[in-house]
């Protein structure tokens, strides 16, 4: 089984690279076709856009089936979990203080680092004219008023808020379904959940054949947007992973005031056993592989053999603290891409759906999680998703900050619940 799952991991290692590969080489052909005449520049423009806008609505259709099913399957294994003991229960009580902390500080700190360092208004400009070649007739309609917001949270129609991708009332009414479904007898609970469990699982293999593609389809966005970008194009990115990869690193800063806290560790003493966990982070962006490494820290840290058989699994198998914080940054960065409007309820209603997207996205390969986690927070906040395709080609840097993150909060939550256990 050990060599089915190295095998599964190298090959997804590859697969990134190869789609890193083709962002890059579709860029610079792109910026190599700035120079061309108009004749053969727009002829390669449309079939490179028409290739990546028929992958990226491969990549779309599967998104609002996948979120139902993750939420509901999600939503009820959380509450299986709060149920199964004193230290789960505990333990599951910081993972939702911590993953609403984090979506709040990702709200604060990407709007704040935008204000601090703005990305130079020519390369801004230059990124937006590239990015307005792909097609955008998908995605949520403008920010509505705040009086239909609120007048559109809860849906009368669920099955036309799925189709209209009204996520936030899809979210809220799909939660209550979950959570209702907690309620009533085991036997019928069980039956629901076994049939989302089965479209999750489904879904799943829809978009690893979609993203077996995605060479394919990110090399034509990125041709699109360098022949229409130049080489601003490398520079944002590159202003992008520097700003998503921060908000990162604050959230793993909370991590350690947890550990030194709410565990009550020494900063010395916590970064000196968190040494090997996190080598085993960077090497593999696995919570999961890291596993071992942090129940070697946590028994070098006093954690007692009972608080690391339960919270330890449980925060590998349900907590992601850097997810919303990272995932809300990302739809911010991008509305500041698109110049889209973020009033204050907007805002408010991203950071309530990154609290909640984070959830269903734990058990979830990088790729895939980028796409479910992050889109139904920018369609929340009326932000156009297509810049998330391109976006996924750059995700190997930050999600090794998200994985440093996960594995610090991973051990630092099981302290502090073992803290309170022992009083």
């Amino acid at each position: 089984m050990s060599d089915e799952v190295n095998a599964g991991r190298s090959g997804s290692t590859r697969a990134t690279w190869w789609i890193l590969l083709a962002l890059i080489g579709g860029l610079l052909l792109g910026v190599v076709a700035t120079g061309l005449g108009d004749g053969l520049r727009e002829p390669a423009v449309r079939v490179a856009s028409t290739v990546g806008g028929i992958w990226l609505d491969a990549l779309k259709m599967t998104v609002v089936p996948l979120i139902i099913a993750l939420l509901v399957t999600g939503i009820g294994g959380g509450a299986d979990a709060a149920r199964a003991g004193g230290i789960a229960g505990r333990s599951f009580l910081w993972f939702v203080g911590v993953l609403t902390l984090s979506a709040i500080i990702g709200a604060l700190a990407m709007t704040t680092l935008l204000r601090l360092f703005p990305l130079p208004d020519s390369a801004a400009e230059a990124l937006r004219a590239g990015l307005a070649g792909i097609d955008r007739s998908g995605t949520a309609a403008s920010v509505p008023k705040l009086e239909d917001f609120l007048g559109g949270l809860l849906p009368t129609n669920p099955f036309a808020a799925a189709a209209g991708d009204q996520i936030l009332p899809l979210v809220l009414f799909t939660a209550l379904f979950a959570f209702a479904l907690t309620r009533i007898e085991a036997d019928g609970r069980t039956t629901v959940t076994r049939f989302f469990k089965a479209i999750e699982q489904a879904m799943l293999v829809m978009i690893g054949w979609v993203l077996s593609l995605a060479p394919i389809g990110v090399f034509g966005l990125a041709f699109a947007v360098g022949a229409g970008a130049g080489g601003a194009a490398f520079s944002a990115l590159a202003h992008y992973i520097v700003l998503v990869a921060s908000v990162g690193v604050i959230v793993m800063a909370v991590g350690y005031l947890i550990a030194i806290f709410g565990a009550g560790w020494g900063p010395v003493q916590f970064f000196r056993a968190m040494i090997a966990p996190q080598a085993v982070a960077i090497s593999t962006q696995s919570s999961l592989a890291s596993l071992p490494a942090m129940v070697a820290a946590a028994r070098r840290l006093g954690v007692s053999e009972r608080n690391i058989d339960v919270g330890l699994p449980l925060a590998v198998a349900l907590f992601r603290a850097t997810g919303p914080a990272m995932n809300i940054a990302v739809a911010i960065y991008v509305a500041y891409w698109t110049q889209t409007p973020l009033p204050p309820y907007a805002l408010a209603a991203g950071v309530a759906v990154a609290s909640v997207a984070s959830y269903w996205a734990v058990s979830l390969p990088g790729a895939l999680s980028f796409v479910t986690s992050i889109a139904p927070i920018a369609l929340v906040m009326g932000v156009p998703i297509e810049p998330l395709a391109i976006l996924i080609a750059v995700e190997v840097l930050p999600d090794i900050v998200r994985t440093l993150g996960n594995v610090v909060h991973d051990v630092a939550v099981t302290g502090a619940v073992a803290k309170r256990t022992r009083s």
